[in-house]
């Protein structure tokens, strides 16, 4: 199915399901991917269909074209809503994350200081202290958490080049003290005659288990809603959406679904 990127550095801004209208801020080059994952699921294409040739925004460009779109933004009496690091890959990959989170803060207080911060990360480079510190100064850390099991991790969300253990990666999300929302996309599909679908009990159980151990300050789940790489992908139902919602719910957690 066809897929798109996104502008670079900064793009939209857009209508978001979870996030009201949205400027997002693209730290990957704007003629390719770059991503630690290869999720069958990216809006974005697989990695190898989307090589970028360009480089990586600087820092100098993020700021200065923010600074600009966020001037022009004013002058329309259209502020945005949120401010999101995402794009065309993992955000935290780019060498001046840190550096560029806290221009975006200061950027942000100066021009919309009711906007809320985010970062779409799929939790990868948590090891590293300096993204943790960063995320810890955006409003919502939002991490993917799609499943715990490793080998539906493996098969769906395709880690590149490194070791993915989602018992690391929670143990790293706790790290966070509750200053985490996480993320999780349900679907059903295949992917190479493997089934990929991730709704039944066996998967929503234990992974509701990991938002206990979390403790999240709420939980984000959604499904697939644009063109998808891998072509026998479908959406979960809303009523299996509203079911799991209910059971994050009554586990003591805020959860929103964008259907």
């Amino acid at each position: 199915m066809s897929t798109y990127l996104h502008a670079s550095p900064i793009y939209g801004p857009v209508h978001s399901r979870r996030l009201g209208l949205s400027l997002g801020i693209n730290l990957s080059p704007r003629d390719g991917k770059c991503c630690s994952f290869d999720c069958i699921y990216c809006e974005c294409g697989f990695n190898h269909e989307r090589i970028a040739h360009q480089p990586l925004p600087t820092r100098t460009e993020v700021a200065t074209t923010l600074e600009a779109t966020l001037r022009r933004m004013a002058d329309e009496q259209r502020l945005p809503d949120d401010i999101t690091f995402a794009g065309n890959g993992e955000p935290t990959m780019h060498p001046m994350f840190a550096d560029i989170v806290a221009d975006t803060v200061r950027l942000r207080d100066r021009y919309c200081p009711d906007a809320q911060l985010s970062v779409l990360s799929n939790a990868t480079r948590l090891h590293l202290p300096e993204v943790r510190k960063a995320l810890m100064l955006v409003d919502r850390n939002i991490l993917k958490l799609d499943t715990v099991d490793n080998d539906y991790i493996r098969r769906v969300n395709r880690p590149v080049g490194h070791r993915y253990s989602t018992e690391e990666t929670i143990r790293w999300m706790q790290t966070f003290n509750g200053h985490v929302i996480i993320q999780t996309l349900f679907m059903h599909g295949t992917i190479d005659g493997e089934d990929v679908s991730n709704t039944a009990a066996s998967y929503v159980t234990p992974w509701i288990e990991a938002v206990k151990a979390i403790k999240p300050q709420s939980v984000m789940i959604y499904t697939i809603d644009r063109d998808t790489p891998a072509p026998d992908l479908h959406k979960a139902t809303p009523e299996e959406l509203d079911a799991i919602r209910l059971r994050v719910t009554e586990a003591g957690f805020p959860c929103t679904v964008a259907y």
